[in-house]
């Protein structure tokens, strides 16, 4: 069990318990501590995508998918801040501001609207005095160096998708919480 998943101050579940079990690789931020709180610059009206870098991808990876989700929201699907793809697999980090741009700067790359309508990352806006919420950033190696994905479709479908095509997960996380 991952450590973001065994602290009792969040309320939701853990949303990669029921999918495989894939391995890791290092995942590491300047501007996220994992498991630490989240700057000021992460959080909704600010939307600041934090610095993220990785190396040792698994074998056979041709492209990299990169999600944030919140599974402590209160809905039955918990909440998606952030989903991009078709990163190609040479590309071993995106910086600080990345998740402004719906290419991420670079060419060929989709990203998705979340469930708040935005079509790039979305910044931490938990309900105020509903508890702490959980974003979990996380780097998929994929199998293919292209998902065939509507660029109008749902995060979900993009990750029903990399149930099929990941070879790899690494997830850096942080939490942040409206009094």
């Amino acid at each position: 069990m991952s450590d973001y998943a065994q602290d009792s101050r969040f309320p939701g579940p853990d949303p990669y318990a029921p999918l495989k079990d894939l391995p890791s690789f290092p995942l590491s931020s300047t501007d996220l501590e994992n498991g630490a709180k989240l700057s000021e610059d992460q959080t909704g009206g600010v939307d600041i995508s934090p610095q993220l870098s990785w190396s040792d991808l698994p074998e056979g990876t041709k492209s990299l998918a990169i999600t944030c989700f919140d599974p402590d929201a209160p809905t039955a699907s918990g909440f998606w801040h952030w989903a991009a793809f078709n990163i190609p697999a040479d590309v071993t980090e995106l910086p600080t501001g990345a998740g402004s741009k719906e290419d991420l700067g670079i060419d060929g790359v989709i990203t998705l609207k979340g469930d708040s309508g935005k079509r790039g990352f979305y910044g931490a806006q938990p309900p105020a005095g509903h508890a702490p919420h959980r974003y979990l950033f996380a780097v998929h190696a994929v199998d293919v160096e292209k998902l065939d994905i509507d660029p109008d479709a749902t995060p979900t479908v993009l990750g029903f998708n990399l149930y099929f095509h990941s070879l790899g997960r690494a997830i850096l996380w942080g939490w942040y919480e409206n009094h």
